[in-house]
């Protein structure tokens, strides 16, 4: 018996947190790496964008690994993965640090796939929103806990604060075992592991002019999501003299609004927007967050600053739950999943490249303040056609 969807709900929350916490932690100790290890901030845009590079490669392979060993399965193997990563870039080297961020992707890329086969397997179709909502906001979730908590656990040292991370996703695979039997009974011993056709979801998302703009679209609100959560720590720390603690705080405020965010949002899309009027609603509020914390500056209230910052995070990270449910409503019939496959493909190619750009751009004009001026003005460039088109209703 499986307890109806809540134990797997539970247990796909859990390990989505625990490997988004993986990968938000470093960002989170960035000042304190850079001077330990004697290099820039700014290759925390590359260590990010190796991550997403190497989870985008993971992705390729999931559906093929969770029909032969599992979804609980593949789900340990990408904690352990991913703690191997943390504990990798515990050695301190640059070169090690960067291998640490492929491992911590190959754990994190086959996750929510792994999540959602088993979500759809045991959850009702009357509960199905609500669970894949709720499930959703495990990425969100995982960037509160390690805001939270990641400073308070610098008190160990940063090589510390790395394994009690690396530590906590292992306890979280051993938590998962006495479900794997029950939840992974579908699996399929014999079922090769083969990349299949690759260019199949692509091709579906570049004839669908309808896809091609939801893609587009989120190839800019994702280089926005990335930008923020990567950058916000260190731009608090160094250019408004943060302590980490409260810079940690701030990026807490900023998750728990992208967590809250992916379930007002959708409903608000549902009962009154449609999904693409939400969208260009997210796209100006992004803009405007984005504009406004481009401003800020050390002498301003917290409160304030954290009102904003829970702003931005609701619509820079609370958009991807109506953004999904669009792409699953203009596939072609039958083909949801390859469809959402062919536009995540592009989501995620602008989480590779927005860290690193946002970066660059931050190093050329001297300041973080006007690399969130260029996520407000990119931002702009979805709202005019998400409007010209209408929503599914």
């Amino acid at each position: 018996m499986t307890g109806g969807p809540w134990r797997p709900l539970a247990i796909t929350l859990a390990i989505q947190a625990l490997v988004s916490m993986a990968l938000i932690t470093v960002p989170v100790m960035a000042p304190v790496l850079a001077q330990a290890m004697g290099v820039s901030v700014a290759w925390l845009g590359i260590y990010v964008g190796v991550v997403y590079a190497s989870a985008m490669c993971a992705s390729l392979m999931a559906g093929a690994a969770v029909a032969r060993h599992g979804a609980i399965r593949v789900s340990q193997a990408g904690l352990l993965l991913c703690a191997a990563g943390l504990a990798c870039s515990a050695l301190g080297w640059p070169a090690a640090m960067m291998a640490g961020a492929v491992l911590i992707g190959l754990g994190y890329g086959p996750v929510t796939p792994a999540s959602s086969h088993l979500l759809a397997r045991t959850t009702r179709a009357d509960r199905m929103s609500l669970v894949f909502s709720i499930k959703q906001t495990g990425v969100p979730l995982g960037g509160v806990l390690a805001g939270a908590l990641v400073p308070a656990l610098l008190a160990l040292g940063w090589r510390g604060a790395l394994l009690a991370v690396a530590a906590a996703n292992v306890a979280c695979a051993l938590a998962a075992q006495p479900l794997r039997a029950p939840l992974d009974a579908d699996r399929e011993p014999g079922r090769p592991l083969a990349l299949g056709s690759l260019a199949q979801p692509i091709r579906i998302v570049l004839a669908n002019p309808a896809l091609r703009l939801l893609a587009g679209c989120s190839f800019l609100f994702s280089i926005a999501q990335l930008s923020l959560t990567t950058y916000l720590v260190t731009y608090l720390h160094d250019a408004l003299a943060y302590s980490l603690v409260a810079a940690g705080l701030a990026m807490s405020v900023t998750q728990t609004g992208g967590v809250l965010g992916r379930m007002v949002w959708g409903y608000v899309a549902d009962r009154w927007l449609g999904a693409r009027r939400m969208l260009a609603a997210l796209a100006g509020l992004v803009s405007v967050s984005a504009l406004l914390t481009a401003g800020l500056h050390g002498g301003l209230p917290i409160l304030p600053v954290l009102a904003l910052l829970a702003l931005f995070g609701a619509s820079a990270i609370g958009w991807n739950g109506v953004y999904l449910a669009e792409v699953a409503r203009q596939a072609p019939a039958g083909q949801a999943s390859v469809a959402t496959g062919g536009t995540l493909a592009i989501t995620f190619l602008g989480v590779v490249i927005g860290p690193p750009a946002f970066g660059a751009f931050s190093g050329a004009t001297g300041s973080y303040h006007g690399g969130f001026m260029a996520v407000a003005l990119i931002l702009l460039v979805c709202i005019f056609p998400l409007l010209r088109q209408r929503s599914t209703p």
